[in-house]
Order: C-alpha cells, then sequence, then structure tokens
C-alpha cells in the first residue's frame, strides 16, 4: 500500500500541472552582468531545445517506412519531440507522453531486435527522464524506471517476441542513467540541507553570543549600579541629620527613598542570581576604570606585544559605566591582537572630547604566524554590544598595511552639579548618626556578586 501510494503521489497526482522550468541563478562570480548573465540564467532551456532538435533528427528513421510511408517522416520526427519539449512546462505529463509515443511505434513499427525502440525513441525518452529525474525528487526516478520497464516487456509480448533482451539492455541503460542522476541529485540535497542547517546554526550562535555578552555586561554593570544605590540609601538616610529639627514630611521622604534604594539592592541581587552561571565567581576587586589601564597595557606588554598609550584632551573623571566599558573594549582589542597578530605593535589613543569619550586601538602586520585561538571567536560581537548599550558607534576594519583598527564613540552627558554631589556626597555623611547601618545593608545586599561594591560605597 505504501508502494501503490508513492507511485500514485508522484506520477498520477496533477501528472500535467503546469511546472514551468525557472531560469537558473547564477552564483556570485559566475557570470558577468548584463547579457552574459542572462544567457546563462537560460542555459538549461536551450540544453532541452537542443535535446528536441537532435530528437527530431532521429525521428527520420527509415524503419517507419513500412507503415508511414516517406511523406510522413516529418510526422514521425514531431512526433517524438514533442515529449522532449514538453518537459520545459508538464514534466510528469511528458514522461507519460513518451510512454504513449512509445507504444504508438512500437505498435506500428517494424524495428528489429531492438522492438519496440527506435534511435528516436531511445533518444527521446532518455532525455525525458534525465529532465524529468532532474527536475523531481530521485523517488520519482525509481518509478519512471519501473514503468518505463513494463511498458517495454509488455510491448515485447504483444509483438510476438520471445526474448526479452532488447527491453532489458535498455532496462539495465536507463536504470544506470537514472542511479548516477539520482546519486548526483541526493549530494545536492544533502549539501544544500547542510548549508541550511549550518546558517540556522550560525545564527543561532551568533545569537546566543549576544545573549552571553550581554549576561557578562550585565554581571559587571551590576558593581556600578549597586555603587550608585547604596550612595542613595545613605545620603537619604544621613540628610536629615544634616538639618536641625528637619520636618517630619522631610524625615519621612528620606526614610521612603532609603527604604526604595535597598529594596533595589536587594532585587538586583536576585536578578544577578538568575543571569549568573554555575561556575561564575564574584569578583573580590572593584570593576577596572580607565585609572587601571596602565596595569592592563604593563600585562599586555609582558605577554610580548610593544604597546603604545596616547591620551588626548582633559582628562576628567566618567561615569562608572562608561570608564568600565572603555576598559573591556581595550582589553578585548588587544587581546584579539595578542591572538591573531603576534609580532606586531598596538597603540591604544583614548580622546577625551567634548560630549563623549573616543578609543582608537591600531595593531600592525603579524610578522609571526598565529597559533590556534584560545577565544571564543566573539570578541568583537561584545565591544559592540558594550557600545551599543551606551548608545555609541563602533567601525572595525584592515589597515592599508595590514593591521587592523578598532573606532569607538562613547557618548556622554556633560556632568551636571547633582552628579558632582552625588560624587561627593559619601564623605560628607560619613560622621552622620545611623549611615554606618545603611553601608552594612548596602554591603549585604551586594555580597556574593562584587564584593567591590560594598568598598566603594
Amino acid at each position: 500500500m505504501d508502494a501503490y501510494g508513492g507511485l500514485r503521489g508522484d506520477l498520477f497526482h496533477d501528472a500535467f500541472a503546469y511546472r514551468p522550468l525557472r531560469p537558473l541563478r547564477p552564483r556570485d562570480g559566475s557570470a558577468r552582468r548584463g547579457a552574459m548573465r542572462e544567457a546563462v540564467a537560460w542555459l538549461p532551456h536551450a540544453a532541452i531545445c537542443f535535446l528536441a532538435f537532435v530528437t527530431l533528427l532521429l525521428g527520420y528513421s527509415r524503419s517507419m517506412d513500412g507503415f508511414w510511408g516517406s511523406r510522413a517522416l516529418l510526422l514521425a520526427g514531431l512526433m517524438v519531440t514533442v515529449p522532449v519539449l514538453m518537459t520545459l512546462v508538464r514534466p510528469i505529463g511528458a514522461f507519460w507522453l513518451s510512454c504513449v509515443v512509445i507504444v504508438i511505434t512500437g505498435m506500428l513499427g517494424d524495428h528489429g531486435s531492438m522492438s519496440p525502440w527506435t534511435p528516436g525513441t531511445v533518444f527521446m525518452h532518455l532525455s525525458v527522464l534525465v529532465v524529468v529525474a532532474l527536475r523531481t525528487r530521485p523517488r520519482v526516478a525509481g518509478w519512471m524506471w519501473v514503468v518505463t520497464f513494463a511498458v517495454s516487456m509488455v510491448m515485447s509480448t504483444l509483438r510476438g517476441r520471445s526474448d526479452p533482451l532488447g527491453s532489458v539492455q535498455m532496462a539495465i541503460f536507463y536504470g544506470t542513467v537514472l542511479l548516477v542522476i539520482s546519486v548526483v541529485h541526493i549530494r545536492k540535497d544533502a549539501e544544500r540541507q547542510v548549508s541550511a542547517e549550518k546558517s540556522v546554526t550560525a545564527v543561532e550562535r551568533d545569537r546566543r553570543t549576544v545573549l552571553e555578552e550581554r549576561t557578562n555586561i550585565a554581571r559587571e554593570l551590576h558593581d556600578v549600579v549597586a555603587h550608585h544605590m547604596s550612595v542613595v540609601a545613605i545620603q537619604a538616610e544621613a540628610a536629615p541629620y544634616r538639618v536641625d529639627n528637619p520636618p517630619p514630611e522631610l524625615a519621612q521622604a528620606f526614610a521612603t527613598i532609603r527604604e526604595n534604594a535597598v529594596a533595589a539592592l536587594t532585587e538586583l541581587r536576585r536578578v544577578l542570581g538568575v543571569v549568573r552561571a554555575e561556575d561564575y565567581e564574584a569578583p573580590d576587586a572593584p570593576q577596572p576604570t580607565l585609572a587601571d589601564l596602565d596595569g592592563l597595557l604593563a600585562n599586555v606588554r609582558e605577554a610580548g606585544l610593544p604597546v603604545e598609550k596616547v591620551i588626548t584632551g582633559a582628562v576628567r573623571e566618567l561615569p562608572q559605566g562608561v570608564e568600565l566599558s572603555a576598559y573591556r573594549i581595550i582589553q578585548e582589542a588587544l587581546s584579539n591582537t595578542l591572538r591573531h597578530a603576534p609580532g606586531s605593535g598596538a597603540r591604544v589613543e583614548i580622546g577625551y572630547v567634548l560630549g563623549g569619550l573616543g578609543l582608537r586601538i591600531l595593531n600592525g602586520r603579524a610578522t609571526a604566524e598565529a597559533g590556534p585561538s584560545q577565544g571564543s571567536g566573539h570578541g568583537l560581537t561584545g565591544m559592540a554590544e558594550r557600545v551599543s548599550m551606551l548608545g555609541g558607534a563602533m567601525t572595525t576594519e584592515r589597515t592599508a598595511e595590514g593591521g587592523y583598527e578598532v573606532t569607538v564613540f562613547i557618548p556622554v552627558a556633560p556632568t551636571g552639579p547633582a552628579e558632582r554631589s552625588e560624587r561627593s556626597g559619601v564623605s560628607g555623611v560619613s560622621g552622620a548618626s545611623g549611615a554606618e547601618s545603611t553601608v552594612d545593608l548596602a554591603k549585604g545586599a551586594g555580597h556574593g556578586t562584587a564584593h567591590g561594591t560594598g568598598e566603594r560605597a
């Protein structure tokens, strides 16, 4: 029943449906623009038309003289040509029409030991089988071979041939051709499927990499956010003690601010627990800033990479998130240089400009062969995510000298009075009553995630 269902679905269901042969889509570089590209696109149609022309010539067979007469040779040639041309628009219908032509010529002609085959019908059916097999799936080729062999055997029996050697020979010949086409077809389908799976895998890998990088950024920025929330909680609790006889409404407002800040710290700790990996270890020191860049450059020089640092503009304190991201971007760019451009030198440029921070990390051409990379291969993705998070812009390109350049601009809003007072407010309340309890509470909220938060608070 399965075999019958497959035969019916492949050769009978919508057998004469309109399925035009579409032009080819040339691969990049396979053809030039203009007329040459169009000619390549219509190459399959030209090949089928050529097969039809050869079939027309072979159709002028003198073996048809016994029935048709010499004046009808053109009609015989056209009869074997139509199925070949029909493969352009109705491939399965062309196969059935080819079988009908074989039956007609086999019953009416005299073909000797090759009955019921003539040179025209042999080439016609071969062309039809090849084109239909290429345009359909491999299982259809198997069914066409079975039907062809059955038709040939039936015609040999009806013509009284007790030795079906000719039919067996044609079956072996057609079977070999169809087997080769099916193998090629299956291989192309497998390559296409593997290519599609690779594309899906690459997309999923990139998506997973982005999520991992965002998670890492969230872990690192926890320190920064927790620090600011700790400052808010400390100032809110200490503010009433800096005013003589504060109104109850003011004291209550500051108490509410402190409670909300402490609650935010607690929720922040819970969120970090969700995104934290099993093997994640909380840092024992504050997150690095641009002030710690000299230590990073010293380690890079010890690893064998000559690096130069150039600072332009007035150095100023930037938001901790900006300084942390800038440090990580420089760190990743120098790590890529060590991995992919051994023996070269690097240059780190930091520009403090109006409205933002500019970074430029440039390395020269590698003078030694790079070894196997130990990184994740997605360092640029991490840098791009950090820059995007801060609303900046990043470009990467190869230099004319064969090196690599990473350029980043991170916008920074001008520092206002409120931000300056926040940075200096901790020391102004250090002696206030009740501030120590808030510091301890802030430390407890960030414990196990970033120990540097409590130290900075």
